[in-house]
C-alpha cells in the first residue's frame, strides 16, 4: 500500500532527468605555444572541433563544408578555459610535455549548432572497451608489458580524445593475468566478451622484421571485427588501429541527423514489488541518453506506465533496453519488466 501511494505521488510530478557529463563531451582541448590572447584565438575553434568529434563520433569533417565557418564562433560559445601540460611516454623511456588549452563548451549552444550542421549524434552513453595488449618482440611473447607501457598509453590517448573510453585489466600480484594467452594472441574476442558479447579489444602486435605488425579484433554488442596495420613504428601502428576502433564502435551507435527530434513513448515496466525496484527502473530510465523527460501516467501495485519524451526515434529507445540488462521483453502482462523479476527459467 505505501509503494501504490508512492507511485501515485509521483504521477502528479514531471520527473526531469539529470544531465551526466562523466565523459567531458562538451570539453575541448588544442595545443597551444603558449597562453597569449592570439594563440588562445587561434585555437579556441580547434578545441571546439574537438568537442564536435566527440558528440558525431566523426574523426574528420570534409563531407560538412559549413562547419568551418561555425568554428569561429568558438569564443562566443566558450563558458571557461584552462591550460594543462599533457605529458606522453616515449619509447626510448623519456618524456615529451604538450600544452594544450581546455576549454568548456555551453552545451545547448554546441546541441544547436550540431543540430544545424546536420551532424550524426554518437549515443552519449558508452560503456568502456575492456583492452588487451599482447606482444611479441622476438624475445617472447607479453601480455602488456611494462617497457612497452608507451604503446598503451598511446592507445588510451586516442581513445579518450575520441571519447571511447577503455578498461585496461589488472594482473595479479605475481604480474600475471587471469586469460589464456592463446585466446589474446589468436583475437578470440568471443571467448572474452560479456555474456551481451560485447566490449572487448585485442590488440597483438608482433615485429617482423624492421616492421611491426598489429591486430586488431574487437568485439562489440554481438558484432566481431578484425583488421592490421602495418608500420616501422608501433606506436603508430597501435594509434591507427586505434582510430579504426573508434570508427567502428562510434558508428556502431550513431544516430543519423534525419532520426533526430522530439518524439514520446509510452512505457509499461512490471515486477516492481516494492519502492526500490521502483527507484531502480526510474533510475535507469532517467539515465537514458535519449530521455529528456520522465512521467508516471499510470501505477498500480507491481507495475507502472512512464512517458518518455525522446530526442531520437523510439526504436533507437528499444535497441537500448535490449541491449541493457535492466529492463528485458515480459512474455505477457506488460511491455517490460525488471530483469531480476524474471523467471529464473528466462
Amino acid at each position: 500500500m505505501r509503494t501504490l501511494l508512492l507511485l501515485l505521488l509521483l504521477i502528479l510530478t514531471p520527473l526531469v532527468c539529470p544531465q551526466a557529463e562523466a565523459l567531458e563531451l562538451y570539453v575541448g582541448e588544442a595545443a597551444v605555444t603558449d597562453q597569449g590572447g592570439g594563440e588562445r584565438a587561434r585555437a579556441l575553434p580547434r578545441a571546439l572541433e574537438h568537442v564536435l568529434q566527440k558528440l558525431s563520433g566523426l574523426r574528420e569533417f570534409e563531407d560538412y563544408p559549413l562547419l568551418r565557418p561555425a568554428l569561429e564562433r568558438a569564443p562566443e560559445m566558450v563558458l571557461s578555459y584552462h591550460y594543462e601540460k599533457v605529458s606522453m611516454l616515449q619509447a626510448d623511456g623519456s618524456e615529451s610535455e604538450e600544452l594544450r588549452l581546455v576549454a568548456r563548451f555551453a552545451e545547448g549552444t554546441v546541441d544547436e549548432m550540431a543540430r544545424a550542421l546536420q551532424l550524426p549524434l554518437w549515443q552519449p552513453q558508452r560503456n568502456p572497451l575492456t583492452a588487451w595488449l599482447i606482444i611479441d618482440d622476438g624475445l617472447g611473447r607479453r601480455i602488456m608489458p611494462l617497457e612497452y607501457g608507451y604503446a598503451q598509453q598511446a592507445m588510451e590517448h586516442v581513445a579518450e580524445w575520441r571519447g571511447q573510453p577503455l578498461a585496461w585489466p589488472s594482473p595479479d600480484p605475481q604480474g600475471s593475468y587471469a586469460v589464456d594467452e592463446q585466446i589474446l594472441w589468436g583475437g578470440y574476442t568471443e571467448d572474452l566478451a560479456a555474456p551481451g558479447g560485447e566490449n572487448v579489444l585485442i590488440a597483438a602486435a608482433r615485429r617482423e622484421g624492421v616492421e611491426w605488425g598489429v591486430r586488431i579484433n574487437v568485439g562489440f554488442q554481438g558484432q566481431h571485427w578484425s583488421w592490421r596495420q602495418n608500420d616501422l613504428d608501433l606506436t603508430v601502428a597501435l594509434t591507427q588501429g586505434m582510430q579504426q576502433v573508434v570508427d567502428q564502435v562510434a558508428a556502431a551507435q550513431t544516430i543519423a541527423a534525419s532520426d533526430l527530434g522530439s518524439w514520446q513513448q509510452e512505457l509499461t515496466v512490471g515486477g516492481l514489488t516494492g519502492a526500490e525496484p521502483y527507484r531502480r527502473c526510474l533510475a535507469y530510465l532517467q539515465g537514458i541518453s535519449l530521455v529528456d523527460r520522465v512521467e508516471v501516467v499510470n501505477a498500480r501495485p507491481g507495475a507502472a506506465t512512464f512517458l518518455l519524451e525522446l530526442t531520437a526515434m523510439p526504436s533507437y529507445l528499444e535497441e537500448i533496453l535490449d541491449s541493457g540488462n535492466v529492463l528485458q521483453r515480459a512474455e505477457q502482462g506488460g511491455d517490460w519488466l525488471l530483469a531480476e523479476a524474471l523467471p529464473d527459467d528466462r
